[in-house]
């Protein structure tokens, strides 16, 4: 198979790279009891770095992702039956230790692929990418905010 470089972004190429990057999360949660959604849930919370507020929490992640704000709900009931998050005081949302052990699984598990991915492009390639797909993503979801 041969492999060229694209002239140019295209929604093309985005979605092939969403696609590669689903599929190795998939396999990094295969043997988990986690989907997608419940994975995203986890992994945003366990980056807070502290208790999130369930209810900002679920609006962010629903947010980021153009989820329905009930899946994300959902996910997170089925993280605290999983014991992967508790509340703690005021509603707040807390990673176990069993909740951080998994989340570091998971990332071991997807991280060698993506970092061989990501470490064949340049930094400054990568930086570039960055700002692209966020001024996309920016505009992407205003123009969805108005619909």
């Amino acid at each position: 198979m041969s492999t060229t470089t694209p002239a140019t972004l295209t929604p093309s190429i985005v979605g092939q790279a969403e696609k590669h990057h689903t599929a190795v999360l998939a396999r990094a949660l295969a043997g988990t009891t986690l989907d997608e959604k419940q994975w995203i849930t986890l992994n945003q919370a366990v980056a807070a770095g502290q208790p999130v507020e369930r209810t900002g929490h679920g609006v962010r992640v629903a947010g980021m992702t153009q989820w329905d704000p009930a899946d994300v709900d959902h996910a997170v009931a089925a993280l605290l039956e999983a014991g992967l998050l508790r509340t703690a005081t005021d509603d707040r949302l807390e990673v176990t230790d069993a909740g951080t052990a998994l989340a570091a699984e998971v990332r071991a598990a997807s991280g060698a692929i993506v970092q061989a991915a990501y470490g064949a492009v340049a930094p400054e390639d990568l930086d570039t990418t960055a700002r692209v797909l966020a001024t996309i993503t920016t505009r992407m979801a205003e123009e969805l905010a108005r619909a």
